[in-house]
Order: C-alpha cells, then structure tokens, then sequence
C-alpha cells in the first residue's frame, strides 16, 4: 500500500517563508515606473512626485474614508467606523491615473496607493495596471492600504450566466510580487457611504429605506474590479498584510498565480463579494491566513460565488469563536490540485473536484495550536496539523492522500469517531456536503421528504389556542398544563404511536482506525478514545 507523504512539510515551508529578513530586488530588473514612498516625498522616477491631477503619478491629502458625526443620512458606519478629519488629513495618497507597470518601493507610515484609470475604464480593455511589490511597507488607518478603484474589468456580473471557471488574465487589476522581497500591507476598511442624493428616510426620519452605495471598501487590500496577484520568476516574494477588518478583497474575481500570501485579519481574510458570481481562484503560491477575531467573525477564505483550488498550499484558520469555516462559499468548493488545511466551527461542504479529501469533525472544540496527526499503518506520520484557531472542523486535501487505513492523534491520545454513517446520523448533516456513503441505504421509515418550496418556517407548527392548549394536526387537544416533568432519572416514554428508531437502523461503529478510499473520506464525531 502506497502511503501518504507527510503533509506537515508544506507548514514549516510556510512558516520559514515569514521569517526571512525584508529584502528589495534592483529595481532595474523590472520595467515599469519606479515609484520610491516616503513620508518625507514620494518619487517618480527618481523625481519628486508632482502635486497635479493631471500627472501619471500624483500625490495628494484626499483619502476616502467614513467621517464622524455624519448622522444616518451618510451611511451605515457605527462610531467604531468613524474616524476624525485630522486623522485621514495626516493620510498621503499615491494616485496612479494612467495603464502601465509601476515598480513600488519604501514605506509610508500614513498613506495609501490609489489607482484609478477613470470612469470609462471598466470598458477598456488597455486600462490596465500592474503594481510589482519590491519592498514596500504602507500603513492606513483610515482606509485600504491599496486599492484599484476603476481599471478594466475582465468578467460579467450577470448570475444567470456565472460559472466557477473564470480567467482572468486580462484584468485590469494587477499585483506581483517581486522575488526576494518581503511587502507589509497595514491598512482599515471604509464602511458604506450613501450617495448623497439616492439616500431617502423613513416618515418620522429615524431610518434609511432607500439608498445607493457611494463608497464601501472592507479589505486591507482592496479592488472594486476583478484581480490578479502573483509572484516573480522564482515566487520567493512576499506579501504580508495585516488587517483591521478583511484581508485581501476583490468585487468580483480574484486570482492568486503566486508568491507567498500571509494574512492576518479582523474578519475575512479574503473576500470576493459579487453573490453568486464571484470566483476565488487559488493556482499557486503559498497562502497563509489567520482570522485573530477581532471582529468576532470572519472565514478564512469566503466567497460569495465560488471557490476554487487548483494548486498551491492553502493554510486558512477562520475565527476561533465563531461559526465561521475555514474555507466557504455559497455556489460551492471545488478542489482540483494543491494541499489545503482549513479549521473553523462550520463547515461548507466540498462540491467537487479532482482531488481527494478528508474532513474531521470533534465533539469538542479542539485548542488552537493542538497538534493533530493522521499515522498509517506502523505508526508512521502521514500529516501533521497545528491550526493557530480553535476549531471544530478540519478539512485536508493533499495529492499525496491515497487509499489505507490510518489512526487520528492529538498528541499522545488516540482519538476515535465514528465512520461511515457519520453525516447522516449521530454526525453533522453537512459533513461530505449531506450525502450518504456509497452503497448506504437509508432505514425504513427514515426517507428525506421533498422540500417544498414555498415552505414557511414555523407555518407548519401547531400554535396555542386562545385558552393555551395546543391542537394537533389530528384534532387531538392537549394542555401543557397537564404535561409532567418526569422525575430525576425517570425516562418519558414516547408518545403514543411514535414509531421512534426504524428497527433496522443502526448506530454508525465508533473506531479508532479509519479507511480513506480513494475518492476521500468523512470522518466525523471524532473524540478522544475511552
């Protein structure tokens, strides 16, 4: 039997990755732009950056953010969102107008790289920018630390005509990450701003009933149009960003080609926003994210349309102390190719795809920085995981996972669980997307009824009459008056003619070994062995 390459090596890759020192490539590898930051100037091309609007490159004091005391007629923001005018003043902002490459180096410890090819760029297929990243270190308190405003946008926003297979090499929104280098992106959010004149309130004035968005941009690194981000020659670069709420956010697509991602956030740590059109797309590169909770929410990758794994490492820790999931999606997860380690406390179900996987579900909430391990048979470690969350749910999936039988460890404690009807019964319904394993056939008198589409929650339930009784569906009246708590230690006896567990039903076989086929397997209810 073939086993499983330790999977744990892709980890320390990551991690040794962060390590390395900050490092700039000469600027004169790459064509394009020099653009040098600084609080004290910025320069172009080895001149001071001109003041003009009308310039390739220009510098100005005129970021967008969410201003305080604006009242509800501004926009959605709580004073959380708010920041003060002298705040966003102290803010200096690199405007880039015109398609082309621009190589950025330096750092500013206020400000913000702004790009913005103007109204009728999203129409133009030329309106494209690319920003090599080759050293920069940008901090924003206020706003995204870089954002694509208006470029070319490759895709469509139409739903009905929306698949999760995209390209988007075309997009006007460009990012690479130069070789050797290490990128620190810092940056806050702006919560949605109305359009001052689309904003009409309720009668007595209290509430908005109708508004348009003017502003609204929740990432740390931020592009209203489809992105691309990728590494150099060798893919040694890295980009780190650190953000107040979402990471790395595009409005409709987002493509990672490369480099070494590392991201920790308040919520989200990536975001693609269109519903049901947006495809996050992951090819290469090493992609490390960890949600902090600072927000109290976040996923770890989320995506309103799609998901999908091609290649590369994918380590995604969502919130510890909320529902959230490592990976998540609402269309669905697909993946194809690369090793992914995802935990959070909700799972989304993988769809499809050409890669096998395995999912864990624990009773308990595992401790973030547990180390959970999968040996093969003799005792060898077949992978090896230490999520920096608490979670619930781990998802894994390797190309070196193959067919056997393998023992699941927290440390020096055997974990057990059952296998095989887990998902169905006695497990979480989501686990391997709700489907029964192959060959399972549901209990008599256990059927999944059709779904009626224009079901009402709580429609269907009886309701308490005018004197507290209840009426059932077969005109039986009862009282809960009448209803008696039963004694410590008594059991209730059933209603009559509840037909209760169908006798052919069995509870799935709690084991302390589990076989992976070769199209992946669900493990779930994992604990600790008696």
């Amino acid at each position: 039997m073939r086993r499983m390459v330790a999977l744990v090596l892709a980890l320390m890759l990551a991690i040794s990755l962060t390590a390395c020192g900050k490092g700039t490539a000469p600027a004169e590898q790459y064509e394009g732009t020099a653009i040098a930051l600084s609080d004290k100037g910025v320069t172009v091309d080895g001149k001071p950056a001109p003041a003009g609007e009308t310039a390739a490159v220009y510098t100005a004091n005129d970021i967008v953010f969410y201003l305080e005391g604006q009242g509800i007629a501004y926009g959605e923001g709580t004073e959380t969102d708010e920041h003060i005018r002298e705040e966003a003043d102290g803010h200096m902002v690199v405007h880039i107008t015109r398609p082309g490459t621009y190589v950025l180096s330096g750092s500013l410890s206020a400000g913000q790289v702004a790009v913005d090819l103007g109204e009728d760029a999203e129409e133009d297929p030329d309106a494209v920018v690319t920003l090599i990243l080759n050293g920069v270190d940008i901090t924003c308190t206020v706003a995204p630390a870089v954002i694509f405003y208006n470029v070319y946008e490759c895709g469509s926003t139409d739903a009905e005509t929306a698949t999760k297979d995209v390209d988007t090499a075309d997009a006007g929104a460009n990012v690479i990450i130069a070789d050797g280098t290490v990128n620190n992106i810092t940056g806050s959010y702006v919560a949605r701003i109305y359009k001052p004149d689309s904003v009409e309130l309720s009668e007595d004035g209290t509430e908005v009933v109708e508004s348009k968005k003017l502003h609204k941009y929740d990432g740390a690194f931020y592009s209203k149009m489809s992105m691309n981000v990728g590494g150099g020659e060798h893919g040694t670069g890295i980009l780190n960003i650190t953000a107040e709420n979402e990471g790395l956010d595009s409005e409709l697509h987002l493509t990672i080609n490369g480099g070494n991602i590392n991201i920790t956030s308040g919520n989200d740590g990536i975001n693609t926003n269109e519903d049901g059109v947006s495809v996050t797309t992951v090819n290469g590169g090493v992609l490390t994210i960890d949600v902090d909770g600072a927000t109290g929410e976040g996923d770890g990758i989320d995506s309103n349309g799609w998901l999908v794994i091609n290649g590369g490492t994918v380590i995604a820790a969502a919130c510890g102390s909320s529902q959230d999931s490592g990976i998540d999606s609402d269309n669905g997860i697909y993946i194809n190719g690369g090793t992914v380690v995802a935990s959070g406390n909700m799972l989304d179900r993988i769809d499809g795809g050409e890669q096998p996987y395995v999912v864990f579900g624990f009773r308990q909430r595992q401790r973030g920085g547990t180390s959970i391990t999968l040996k093969a048979e003799g005792g060898s470690t077949a992978g090896e995981w230490t999520p920096t969350n608490d979670f619930t749910y781990l998802v894994v999936s390797s190309p070196d996972l193959t067919e056997g039988t393998y023992t699941l460890w927290n440390g020096d404690t055997q974990l057990a669980g059952a296998a095989g009807m887990t998902g169905i019964m006695g497990g979480d319904p989501r686990l391997d997307g709700g489907k029964p394993p192959e060959g399972f056939e549901m209990p008599e008198g256990m059927e999944t009824p059709e779904r009626d589409p224009d079901r009402q929650p709580g429609k269907e339930h009886p309701q308490p009459n005018e004197d507290g009784t209840i009426t059932l569906p077969d005109g039986t009246v009862i009282d809960p008056a009448d209803m008696k708590r039963p004694e410590d230690g008594e059991r209730p006896e059933p209603p009559e003619g509840f037909g209760g567990r169908p006798e052919n039903m069995e509870a799935a076989e709690v084991s302390t070994e589990f076989t992976l086929t070769a199209e992946g397997g669900t493990f779930g209810n994992i604990a600790p062995a008696e």
